[in-house]
């Protein structure tokens, strides 16, 4: 963040840093029950505080997990569901994290400088900007521009 400082911003119309709200969906094709589920939607918040994110006190973040496994075959009156076991369910926890940071990055990457209600302006960050910050630091893979 240090390195796009000098962007330049209408700070007559910057909100409040703390003031905003993320909503998040969490779909895996993984068979997981219901408290399962909302474990994994607690994981949401640790990838966005990778980012620098802190879930202030005026936020009003939303996180919904679900599974699309298990259909109900709804001619039988007896159900059956599979489902992951707790003790294996830590690379879902680490994959909801990596996709959270990753989705976030990827939102600030393709997003375009727009003007909203009241004059408040966002502006895009440069893909060059961006792509001179990796080189410097060495996080661009081999082949990249």
């Amino acid at each position: 963040g240090q390195e796009l400082l000098d962007i330049e911003t209408n700070a007559s119309s910057v909100p409040d840093k703390d003031v905003g709200s993320i909503v998040v969906i969490v779909a895996t094709d993984a068979p997981l029950l219901p408290h399962q589920l909302k474990r994994l939607a607690k994981r949401v918040s640790l990838g966005i505080g990778k980012l620098g994110g802190i879930a202030s006190d005026s936020s009003g973040d939303i996180f919904l997990a679900f599974s699309t496994a298990n259909i109900s075959n709804k001619t039988s009156t007896i159900k059956v569901a599979e489902f992951l076991s707790n003790e294996e369910i830590n690379p879902l926890f680490d994959a909801t994290i990596q996709c959270v940071e990753e989705a976030i990055i990827n939102s600030l990457i393709a997003a375009e400088t727009i003007v909203g209600f009241g004059g408040v302006r966002a502006d895009a960050i440069s893909h060059d900007d961006v792509i001179k910050i990796l080189k410097k630091y060495n996080r661009l893979n081999d082949g990249t521009q």
